[in-house]
């Protein structure tokens, strides 16, 4: 059947909804026509339209940027009569180029904005930024030019890092603009700036007072290559690590009685060795004890060479596949231990000959290894915990750029941990009889996210939150919050449940001081509530907080009650984790919007940020405001996911994948293959996205999108030409259309919407 190629006249032109102008004459009529001369051009509708078919919008969306963001906005606040809803957004970090993950998050929030908007509420949306860390150090630093970095002060990298912070800023937020994305952009919050600097500090104060904040001197993530402590939040780990790991005899030098009791007379006590198994020879220097699970049963079996070894039981046909052990019938049955037998026997150090205790250890496992665990306290915080119960202190003698110090051994110092100060303790210990094996080892291991670097666990004292005393208050306290998805709060749960303390404290000089003074006599700290708060006072006279490294004199920042007791008191300068930073950001909206100081409800109505955040930035403010509020800073969590190549891998520089969102909006170079669609391509984009999930992004997607695009401007041309010259006092009343108009109309209005959020 064909269709007649006359224009469908829609709804709103129809007869029945158009009040006649003459009895013959009606708005759908081009002219009139007379007896004399017939024409029946009159009967047809001609559409005419200024509206263009193609959109070049890269010319001419700025010309109504304005009027549909900020002017939009700001006209919202005063006119729309609903109650305010607040989307507090999460900061982007200010270091680098727009990414399309960027554009997701924004467009994201501001189709739930304008949604919001057009229900009647009023929006409060401030866009923010983090702008403190090691990354913007490093890259203000890369900027020097025949100069060591290494020689500037404090003061003169934090003020080439504000420049800097401050440069990208400004360049993101004309990115985030040409989106069009509305937002009271004239007020955004910086994490540098002075008032957000003293609201976080008021933060830290409050969890000193609650008890939540505490020092101490254990192992911590260490980043060599950023010569700072990490937080887990700030590690990324890869599968394919490789290490040297070694079988080591550590040489029995006193037995536990119950042991010696089972030792055929045949076999002397000088023979008996304890095997262990590592992947980080270089932690053998650091040893202070050996670990046995008092649960597990142990063997003493023979090697090839004549000696001894104490082995788990359950190891032993590992161990005979893996090394070659053989072990005599006889002795299986002799030389049968229980874990906390062992307990009570010494050895040598196999490097120093230090005697050293075997030890209790419920984390030692018959899954790997053999059994007895290399106990290394200064290294790792299995280690340090079974160690400090004993009074046995942490160990650690390697300085902040991961080389061993003099404490390891003249020949070891100043060798490099990972590299050939690892092969050179292996060497020793082959030199000493005491290397069994060695061979390749693949595993996870931890990297620093920002440098991609293998970290350490390595023993100093930092500064921490005690996140154990918060967790399960912080996880009560989710069951009120809505999640979308409802997976998100499995998610988030675990993260929270499985951290139980939150290093706070970084060496580098571009950041939020931790306001403590130290004794300069016995270093002891200084952390009360009146201390802070005068520091506090001082950083918010002197205009922010690079005031703690201008001013020369300590004394400056000493309460008054504390400089009539004798004693004296220096600065520390360990700056607060930008995590701590972003995390206090919930202050603004609690601080600034009148409505939400006091009103029970928590600071924000809605955060919506990537699945990535829920160790992070979800995590962090959820903390920092139950520690200090007793809920969390927000009633809706949306949780968007990854934006990943149209093959579903994920976008990588080396692999040649990676979509720039310009790219999408401006054009390449060569504008066929890389067109410039604009910001309504890019935003139709995300809003057809099924954003809960990873999402996908290319040549052949975008190009899909263009052209669903395109049928939306031809459509929206085609109705606006059918309505050329109609004027709105020409409009009939609902109640006098005619019934097949009505109709029309409430079906229409059932079609079915499904909003972002509700």
């Amino acid at each position: 059947m064909r269709l007649s190629r006359l224009p469908y006249i829609p709804a709103h032109c129809h007869l029945s909804r158009l009040k006649p102008l003459s009895p013959r004459v009606y708005p759908c009529t081009m002219s009139t026509t007379t007896a004399a001369n017939p024409s029946y051009a009159d009967t047809l509708l001609l559409p005419k339209t200024t509206f263009p078919l193609r959109a070049d919008a890269v010319n001419r969306e700025h010309a109504f940027r304005d009027r549909c963001t900020t002017d939009l906005y700001h006209w919202q606040l005063e006119n729309n009569p609903k109650d305010l809803f607040v989307l507090h957004d999460g900061p982007p970090y200010a270091n680098g180029g727009l990414h399309i993950g960027h554009a997701i998050n924004k467009i994201l929030k501001d189709i739930t904005n304008r949604y919001k908007v057009l229900q009647g509420h009023r929006v409060h949306y401030v866009p923010g930024w983090d702008c403190h860390g090691l990354p913007i150090e490093l890259k203000a630093l890369e900027e020097l030019k025949n100069i060591d970095g290494s020689q500037l002060t404090p003061t003169e990298i934090r003020k080439m890092a504000r420049a800097r912070a401050l440069s990208e800023v400004e360049k993101q937020k004309q990115g985030f603009i040409s989106w069009g994305v509305m937002g009271d952009w004239d007020n955004a919050y910086k994490t540098l700036d002075k008032d957000f600097e003293v609201r976080q500090l008021k933060v830290f104060k409050k969890m000193v007072n609650k008890g939540y904040i505490y020092r101490q001197h254990k192992p911590v993530y260490w980043s060599p290559s950023s010569k700072t402590a990490l937080a887990e939040a700030e590690l990324e780990y890869k599968d394919d690590h490789l290490s040297r790991s070694i079988y080591v005899k550590f040489s029995v030098v006193q037995l536990a009685p119950a042991l010696a009791n089972l030792l055929p007379k045949e076999v002397s006590a000088s023979s008996v060795h304890a095997l262990v198994w590592t992947t980080t020879p270089w932690t053998i220097p650091a040893n202070k004890a050996v670990a046995v699970n008092p649960d597990m049963v142990y063997l003493l079996v023979k090697s090839a060479d004549g000696s001894h070894l104490v082995v788990a039981k359950d190891r032993l046909q590992a161990l005979r596949e893996e090394l070659g052990i053989e072990t005599a019938v006889e002795l299986t049955q002799l030389a049968e231990v229980a874990g906390s037998d062992l307990l009570g026997t010494t050895y040598a150090h196999p490097l120093t000959d230090e005697i050293l205790p075997f030890i209790a250890g419920a984390y030692v496992t018959a899954e790997s290894g053999t059994g007895l665990v290399h106990t290394a306290p200064g290294h790792g915080m299995e280690d340090y915990e079974a160690c400090r119960s004993l009074g046995i202190k942490p160990f650690s003698p390697v300085d902040d750029t991961g080389h061993f110090t003099a404490e390891a051994g003249a020949d070891l110092a100043g060798k490099f941990t990972f590299t050939d100060g690892n092969a050179l303790v292996i060497d020793k210990l082959t030199e000493r009889g005491r290397l069994v094996r060695e061979r390749k080892y693949k595993h996870k291991y931890p990297y620093d996210w920002r440098t991609k670097k293998p970290v350490m666990l390595r023993a100093t004292a930092q500064w921490f939150a005690n996140v154990e005393e918060l967790q399960k208050k912080a996880v009560e306290s989710l069951k009120a919050v809505r999640m979308v998805p409802e997976s998100s709060f499995r998610r988030i749960e675990q993260f929270t449940l499985s951290r139980k303390e939150w290093c706070i404290s970084r060496q580098r000089a571009w950041g939020v001081p931790i306001p403590v003074l130290y004794d300069t006599e016995t270093g002891e700290p200084l952390l009360t509530d009146s201390s802070v708060q005068h520091i506090i006072a001082v950083i918010e006279r002197m205009g922010g907080t690079d005031a703690w490294w201008e001013v020369k004199d300590d004394a400056v920042f000493v309460a008054d009650e504390y400089k009539t007791k004798g004693k004296t008191y220096r600065r520390g300068y360990d700056t607060m984790d930008v995590w701590f930073d972003s995390g206090s950001s919930w202050t603004l909206v609690k601080d600034k919007i009148a409505e939400r100081s006091d009103d029970g409800r928590p600071a924000a109505d809605l955060y919506l940020e990537g699945s990535d955040q829920h160790r992070g930035w979800f995590q962090s403010s959820l903390l920092t405001s139950v520690a200090v509020t007793g809920k969390p800073p927000y009633s809706i969590l949306i949780t968007h996911g990854f934006v990943l190549d149209e093959h579903g891998r994920k976008m990588s520089k080396s692999i040649g994948n990676v979509v720039e969102p310009k790219l999408i909006t401006h054009g390449g170079k060569d504008l066929k293959q890389q067109p410039a669609y604009g910001a309504d391509v890019l935003r139709l984009w995300v809003a057809a996205s099924e954003y809960t999930r990873d999402v996908t992004i290319g040549k052949t997607v975008m190009a899909h999108v263009s052209e669903s695009m395109r049928k939306i401007r031809t459509t929206a041309r085609f109705m606006l030409s059918n309505i050329d010259g109609f004027s709105e006092e020409r409009m009939v009343n609902y109640a006098d259309l005619k019934e097949v108009s009505s109709l029309q109309n409430r079906n229409m209005a059932a079609f079915p919407r499904r909003p972002l959020i509700a």
